[in-house]
């Protein structure tokens, strides 16, 4: 399902500007050069290949609501056709197609207050559903704009991160206010939707868009970045940082154990994404591998399995949308 990028090929020092791209989108090529320690026209070069190609996207997503996760079980034939559905709409942070008994796995933002007309009204009108499952994030762990692969040491992400290092340790993520993009003022949500196209647009082509002057567009921008209204990600295929296996696990644990499988997760580079959620199975996580027995060896091999009761694994078949931007065959 996802289009190929026929003779391309990312070599070490691609997939670690990548990495650098994934921590901050809108870090400059020096800062990236200085942090890596490689000379600056190559790593404008290597970068610049890596944007135009469209292999790495740049967008601004702005926060509208608390995570929840939807499963969708579809009649035959039907899974990519949910998928889009999904992954078409605003707040829509991520689709995948897959294997299992879930036809297709989702996150959208949603305020609390109407969690109940997305369960009872929405969900129901996919086109093609037979059931669906929702599972509010009680709370993000990793996030995926958190996760690099393991490619950069802590030096380097902290030089990327503005010197604050980040960290993996299970921390309350999903705990500011449920903002909705309809409360940001006109000139925000100009800049906003510019950023959605191209999240390393310049600040004088913000402040031209917004009507404002560079400096309040700067002022702007760093201010909702920091608020977490807006957030500038890196949207990449795993397939280019080598690892084209991708896997959801559905984790199973004793109450008391749930902290420590968690953080155990989030720790491994190959975990891009795990939150608490309800509902049976109490964490979910988004993994990618350089192939099926790496994938095979976490799931049955890792420490952290000591602590779990269960562990459910669904392959991704296809992506029709990460980090809030649609599939580049899905755009227009």
């Amino acid at each position: 399902m996802d289009a190929p990028h026929p003779g391309f090929v990312a070599d070490s020092l691609d997939r670690r500007i990548i990495s650098a791209l994934q921590i901050d989108g809108r870090a400059s090529w020096h800062r990236i050069a200085a942090a890596l320690g490689e000379p600056e026209r190559t790593v404008v070069r290597r970068g610049t290949r890596l944007l135009d190609s469209g292999l790495v996207r740049i967008g601004a997503m702005v926060v509208r609501g608390r995570s929840t996760v939807i499963g969708v079980r579809c009649a035959p034939g039907q899974a990519r056709v949910a998928a889009t559905a999904l992954a078409r709409r605003p707040d829509c942070a991520f689709s995948h197609v897959l294997t299992g008994a879930w036809d297709c796995v989702a996150e959208v933002q949603c305020p609390r207050d109407r969690l109940a007309g997305l369960v009872m009204d929405e969900l129901p009108g996919l086109p093609g559903v037979v059931r669906t499952l929702t599972l509010p994030v009680l709370r993000h762990v990793r996030t995926i704009r958190e996760w690099h692969a393991g490619l950069l040491t802590e030096t380097e992400i902290a030089a990327l991160a503005g010197g604050t290092p980040a960290s993996t340790a299970a921390a309350p993520a999903d705990l500011l206010p449920a903002f909705d993009g309809a409360e940001l003022a006109r000139s925000d949500r100009l800049l906003v939707n510019t950023l959605a196209e191209d999240g390393r647009c310049t600040y004088d082509e913000l402040a031209r868009v917004s009507g404002v002057s560079e400096a309040t567009a700067r002022r702007r921008l760093g201010a909702l970045r920091r608020e977490g209204r807006v957030r500038v990600r890196a949207v990449i295929e795993p397939v280019l940082l080598g690892l084209p296996v991708e896997a959801v696990l559905w984790v199973r644990a004793v109450p008391a154990a749930v902290d420590r499988v968690a953080v155990a997760l989030a720790e491994s580079p190959h975990v891009r994404y795990v939150s608490f959620v309800t509902g049976e199975r109490q964490l979910l996580a988004l993994t990618a591998f350089p192939d099926e027995a790496a994938l095979h060896d976490f799931v049955t091999r890792s420490p952290w399995l000591d602590e779990a009761a269960s562990v459910e694994v669904s392959m991704i078949l296809g992506s029709l949308k990460r980090g809030g931007m649609l599939a580049p065959w899905l755009r227009g």
